[in-house]
Order: structure tokens, then sequence, then C-alpha cells
């Protein structure tokens, strides 16, 4: 692998060789399943564009054309005057390579049961989660094409990758030799069952969390049959048991919005009796109707005869569930080792700063924080960083009808207060304890009443003062 690995970095093709060579125009083509403006960009001959055609586009490519080092590699096949390639291989953000099965599109035949998924827009999103800080052992569960490996590379000492697909872990053996890491320590097997026993600083996994009607063909990188939204459950309350302590673990997720259930307290349930520190992130909720419709386009099944008896079997059984609706987020535990664990839950729709791996354990510092800490009268707070103070009003009048406090980095978050916290976060810079600025602050702005020092516990939760 190692020749064919020099091959495609002297040829270019890497994430920025790639977006270069394609533009904006194919690139946005692309992601509707469109290759003519790609194909099109690709029409040179030269080493990138054969690269680019077979292994990105996935299309058959000129023998004479194709490098030895190519041919030799055992991912293509040659047909006469034509190579195709075998898998889909594509560059990945960490300057390695993620080898997968080929890319689906419409038309074509339907996926086997242990397709393995490339790396895309789910993969980039936990990456971009997970911290940073380096640690001792860590866990890809579920490792499908190898991806979240190549990000904890550098960053863990050890790294063991589990899948329950052995097709996925041949893979991802190819993925981890293209890019040049080396150790992983690979095991077949579903969730914990090849770990158990077994201690980690840090889990990361991208599950099959697509939920599904049970007893349809499943896809194993996708759904695992589990019933509802149950497997994401479980896999929340059995990684306490696999947390060495103070370790993280980081998820992508799916849960089901039941008609006459908070989904709050369906997914903050999950993790109540865990004894972790918890941190839940809802970032998008999709009605039934779009999110049938997003794995059946995953599945290439539009078009097909099949299409509209599956996607009405699956709604039925969405009625059948009383579901309404099914979110899509992140779930982040921390075996903080304490008798008092804290959950926070909330939705997040709006854009924050990325990579949220540089600051997520700041995140979670400040949910312990203000849920532990005793006698905030005494606290020393300081205002965050890059904190604005909005006043929205009538025009001409004296007062202003809203006061917004809003973060200008990290998780961007914004909170509409009254005059005393607003006040707050204009003085508090460390050096005089909060019981007294808010009695200071009573007699200049309110009506003599101290505030209590309680109050600005969600405040500290969220990051606008710091404590």
């Amino acid at each position: 692998m190692e020749r064919l690995r020099d091959h495609l970095l002297q040829s270019g093709y890497t994430i920025d060789g790639v977006r270069a060579r394609l533009g904006v125009v194919a690139a946005s083509a692309l992601a509707r399943e469109e290759l003519v403006p790609a194909l099109r960009a690709t029409a040179g001959g030269d080493p990138l564009a054969t690269l680019i055609r077979l292994w990105w586009l996935g299309v058959p490519v000129p023998a004479k054309g194709v490098a030895p080092e190519v041919l030799e590699s055992g991912l293509v096949t040659a047909d006469g005057d034509q190579v195709s390639a075998t898998v889909h291989l594509q560059p990945w953000e960490t300057g390695g390579y993620v080898v997968s099965d080929r890319k689906v599109r419409p038309g074509d035949p339907a996926l086997r049961p242990d397709h393995v998924v490339g790396a895309g827009g789910a993969s980039a999103n936990l990456a971009q989660l997970v911290t940073r800080r380096p640690v001792g052992r860590a866990l890809d569960l579920g490792t499908g094409c190898g991806v979240q490996v190549l990000h904890l590379a550098g960053r863990a000492e050890q790294i063991v990758a589990t899948d329950v697909n052995p097709r996925a872990l041949e893979l991802a053996r190819l993925s981890w030799a293209l890019s040049g890491v080396t150790g992983v320590d690979a095991r077949a097997g579903s969730m914990y069952e090849p770990v158990e026993g077994e201690l980690f600083d840090l889990v990361v996994s991208n599950p099959p969390f697509v939920v599904a009607p049970p007893g349809e063909r499943t896809l194993t990188y996708r759904e695992t049959g589990a019933d509802g939204d149950a497997f994401c459950r479980d896999l929340i309350r059995r990684t306490p048991g696999h947390l060495a302590p103070g370790g993280q673990a980081h998820f992508l997720a799916n849960w089901l919005h039941v008609e006459g259930e908070d989904w709050h307290d369906r997914v903050g349930g999950w993790l109540s009796e865990t004894g972790c520190d918890a941190w839940v992130v809802q970032r998008d909720v999709q009605d039934p109707a779009e999110y049938v419709e997003l794995w059946l386009r995953d599945a290439a099944e539009q078009g097909t005869r099949a299409y509209a008896e599956h996607y009405d079997r699956w709604l039925a059984w969405f009625d059948e569930q009383r579901v309404e609706g099914v979110g899509f987020g992140w779930i982040t535990m921390r075996n903080s080792e304490t008798l008092d664990p804290v959950v926070r839950v909330e939705h997040l729709d709006h854009q924050v700063v990325l990579p949220v791996g540089d600051y997520v354990d700041s995140v979670l510092d400040a949910v312990a924080t203000a849920h532990r800490t005793v006698g905030l009268e005494s606290a020393l707070l300081r205002t965050a960083d890059g904190l604005l103070d909005e006043r929205i009003g009538l025009p001409g009048a004296e007062d202003p009808i809203r006061i917004v406090l809003r973060q200008t980095q990290g998780l961007r978050r914004s909170r509409e207060v009254g005059t005393v916290e607003a006040a707050l976060a204009g003085v508090c810079d460390g050096q005089l304890a909060l019981g007294p600025l808010l009695n200071v602050i009573a007699e200049l702005v309110g009506d003599g009443d101290i505030a209590d020092a309680d109050a600005v516990r969600p405040l500290i939760a969220e990051g606008f003062f710091l404590l």
C-alpha cells in the first residue's frame, strides 16, 4: 500500500487537489448525485483526473492511463482496455485515505446487507465533537471504514476498533494502511462484546442509529433491528462500564419524538442512571416523512418499484408507535466519579464554532460547576470572552424592551436577561465576589431587592460567566 499511497500523493489526489480540480460547480452537482460537471472537469486524462474518475466518481477509465501502482493494488479490475474500481477510495481531511464500498447512486443495484459506507457528513460531525486532549486507550466502537481512527491516531497511545461487520474491518485495515496508521487493535463483534471487562479513556462511535421497522431488510452500517431507538439507549447505558475514571464518550444518535412525551425526558432518562455527567445536543428534527425519504435515498431506493411500498410500511410503523418526529444529535458522557452526576439536554440548531472538540471539556466543566458549586455568593466570576450585550427597543424609548447576551465564541448561545444580569456581565472580572456585586447592582439598577445568587447558575452552566 505504500507505493499506492506515494502515487496518490504525487498525483495530487488529496482533499485540496480534488476540490481544486472539480471546482465549486462540479462539487455542488456531485452533492446532488449529478456526475456530468465532474466528468467534464476531469476530461484531461492526466493522473489526477484518472484517479478522481476511477475512485471518486466510480466510472471506468482507459487502462493506458492507469499507473502500475494502481493496477497492482488489488483495488481495481481490468476488462479489456478499461479499468474499474472495486472500492471507493477517497482522500480525507486528516491527510489520509478512506476505503469503502463503492458509492451507491440512483439506478444502482440494491445494496448488499454488509455494505460498508464511506466517510461523509456524519463522520466529520463526530470527529469535530471529540475532545482534543491526549488519551491513553481509545475505542472506536463500530469503526466502519475506519475513519475515526484516522482522527484518533497521534492523540491516543492505544486504539481498539470494533465492528460487527467483518467486511468493514477488512476495508478499515486498508484505510489505515494507506494512511500510514499502524498498531490498531481491530476486533469483530457487536457493541461492547469484543472489549468485555476493558476500560478506555475515550470511546467514540457513529453507531447504526437509523430507526426502522423491525423485520425489514437491514443494512449493517445503519440499522440493528432493535426496537425503535433502543440501540442508542442500550449503548448509552452500557458505556459507563467501559469508561476509566475521567474518561469520555462521544456518540452520534437518533431518538424518537413520541406523542405525549417530551424528548428531553426520553433521552435524559437514558443517561440519568449512568452515574456519568452528560451533555446531549439535538441538532436537527425531521418529521416522519422527511426521515423515511432520507434513508430510502441513502439506499438508492428512489425510482425503484419497491419504493412506495417500503415508504408506506415505514410510515405506518411510525404511526403505530405514535412517532411525531426523529431527532439527531450528539451525546457526550464523562465518568466524573461523583455521587451527584449532572445531565444537560438542549436543542442547538444554529451554527457553532468548529471543532467543538477544542472546547467540549470546558462545556462539561461549566455544566458541572454550575450544578455542584456551593455558596455562589463567595464565587469570583468573570464574563466570558467575546460576550455581546444587545439591547432592543423602540426608537426614542428610555429603556430597552429586551436585553440579550450573545456569545461570539464556542457554542454561540444567546439568552434574554434582565437588567441585573446585564449589569453583572458588564462588571464581573474575577476580582469581587458575586454576593457583594449583586448588592451594588441592586442599589444602582434594581428596585432595592438583592438578586438571588443561585439565579446566575444557568448562565454559568451555559458559559456566559466563568468560575
